[in-house]
């Protein structure tokens, strides 16, 4: 087992980034509530704590507080924000409100060089509105901001240390630094957590868990289901059976790709089961998000059930689920996190369902992935390709479903998409920093507008397209697309694609919005 660092979460947005950014310098993290039982935190023999932020003030009287088994370890301990604040409350100074809040970016100067920062003056994030107003003993200031006295602070001898800025957030440049010199070098941690080593460990589980016995796996065509159905049949070869459910719900000319990508790259005995009729039968006048949902994860899975019994029902089912799934589906075992909705990669599974699931990718981000795909040996166009839901299309087909508007639908993404490949927007990047679209796709909205067309008044439905800019997919922020590639992709749309007149543009960030739209 590598390494790892657990990271406490005390309610911050940002807590999901932090185990991704502890990763980033190869490093295992896994994030807790910050009241789980030191039995399960403790279990994983870790190397050192980073304690997040979060919405509440230390000095409540009902406020989270640091457990007591995290001073009591003697790890190393990194309080970020409320992190800080809740440390310096636990051991004996004083936090109190700020008369100036600071939100964004600001400076700080580090007063001398210490093993987490070097000194100087550095732009950081910043994200709170109370502030430290004395220090515990034994800590010392090691850095100042314009609204902070203590900016940043430590216990050099107890390896404690505490900033008030985020450093997990890429406007903090200095962050992934601090973050590495954190884990690897105060925590003396090693930095072995890579793509290469999360195959032999994952191989290994996969093996113990289902020894000899044949395994089925459902694969949609999109990432996680792809790296997946690798990565297990990496680890047991002929024992993987792998079906696709054709369930209408698909992007343009997919199924052909699915099958061409798994039957001849990976080598996998693969049945495709057409099941579009049972599909739109179970979605005919559904239009609520939730609902549509549960009718595609019930029907599937008696679809696949029935698929299951031709191959022998094996006892095992791979699911593609990773970590945002897990996130944002508020998984009890790891998060308390606000449900935000019933995720589209994490459904609920019948009480009767005899399946024991595998979920190799269950604690990887998407990035990680991707690196695992890629080192698998699949072929780069399968582990970049757009990511895609669980219930496919549904979740972008607001309102009712039928196959007429599927199809204008598809039409409006293939063009979306092609364009988009066309400008150099999409697929692999050289580095987190080049310019990039990470996920795009078109939405059809459950309204008519009104147009004119050939001097003729219209009255027909609108198309949104989404594209956005993310490395981890916990935050995203909306692609700045240049207008003239937005009016010809506009323009082809309204040309090409019966039925529609109109084209908007979605200019809303994650948070507050999600990626998907429903």
């Amino acid at each position: 087992m590598s390494d790892t660092i657990v990271v406490l979460d005390f309610g911050s947005q940002y807590s999901q980034l932090i185990t991704r950014r502890v990763r980033e310098v190869q490093v295992y993290a896994e994030m807790f509530p910050w009241d789980a039982s030191e039995q399960q935190v403790m279990a994983l023999h870790p190397k050192g704590f980073i304690l997040s932020g979060g919405p509440n003030s230390a000095y409540e009287p009902d406020a989270p507080y640091v457990p007591a088994y995290v001073l009591a370890s003697g790890l190393p301990v990194l309080g970020i924000c409320y992190g800080m604040q809740a440390i310096t409350v636990a051991m004996g100074g004083r936090v109190a409100p700020s008369q100036e809040r600071e939100y964004g970016t600001a400076e700080i100067t580090v007063l001398a060089s210490n093993p987490l920062i070097e000194a100087g003056n550095y732009p950081v994030w910043m994200s709170h509105g109370d502030r430290l107003e004395s220090l515990p003993p034994g800590f010392v200031k090691l850095a100042t901001s314009g609204n902070s006295p203590f900016a940043a602070m430590g216990d050099l001898q107890r390896h404690y240390y505490g900033v008030q800025f985020h450093p997990e957030v890429r406007h903090t440049p200095i962050g992934v630094e601090m973050i590495r010199r954190f884990a690897v070098e105060i925590c003396g941690a090693q930095p072995t957590w890579t793509p290469d080593s999360i195959i032999e460990q994952s191989v290994a589980h996969i093996r113990a868990q289902v020894g000899q016995e044949r395994v089925l796996v459902g694969v949609s065509g999109g990432v996680d289901s792809s790296v997946a159905a690798a990565l297990v049949h990496h680890a047991i070869g002929d024992q993987l059976v792998a079906v696709f459910v054709d369930h209408g719900l698909l992007r343009q000319d997919e199924r052909q790709q699915v099958e061409i990508a798994f039957k001849a790259n990976l080598g996998v005995e693969m049945h495709t089961v057409d099941a579009i009729e049972d599909f739109m039968d179970a979605l005919d006048g559904v239009t609520d998000p939730e609902a549509k949902r549960r009718a595609i994860g019930t029907t599937f899975i008696r679809v696949f059930e029935q698929a299951a019994l031709k191959v022998g029902k094996p006892r095992f089912l791979v699911q593609g689920t990773i970590y945002p799934d897990v996130i944002e589906s508020s998984a009890p075992d790891r998060n308390k996190g606000h449900k935000i909705k019933s995720h589209h990669n994490v459904g609920g599974l019948p009480d009767d369902l005899s399946f024991e699931l595998v979920e190799p990718l269950r604690y990887l981000f998407k990035d990680e992935v991707r690196a695992v795909g890629e080192a698998l040996g699949l072929p780069v166009e399968l582990v970049w390709r757009q990511p895609f839901p669980g219930p496919g299309l549904a979740v972008r087909c607001l309102g009712d479903i039928s196959m007429s508007r599927l199809v204008t639908l598809r039409a409006a993404d293939a063009i979306f998409t092609e364009e988009l490949t066309k400008a150099g927007l999409l697929g692999k990047r050289k580095s987190v920093d080049e310019p990039g679209i990470a996920q795009a796709f078109a939405v059809l909205l459950p309204v008519r507008t009104v147009g004119v067309m050939g001097d003729a008044r219209t009255y027909q439905e609108a198309i949104a397209l989404r594209a956005v800019a993310t490395d981890d997919f916990m935050t995203a922020d909306w692609a700045r697309l240049d207008y003239d590639l937005l009016a010809r992709i506009a323009s082809r749309i309204v040309n090409e694609v019966s039925g529609v007149n109109r084209v908007v543009y979605d200019v809303t960030s994650k948070p507050p919005a999600t990626i998907e739209w429903e």
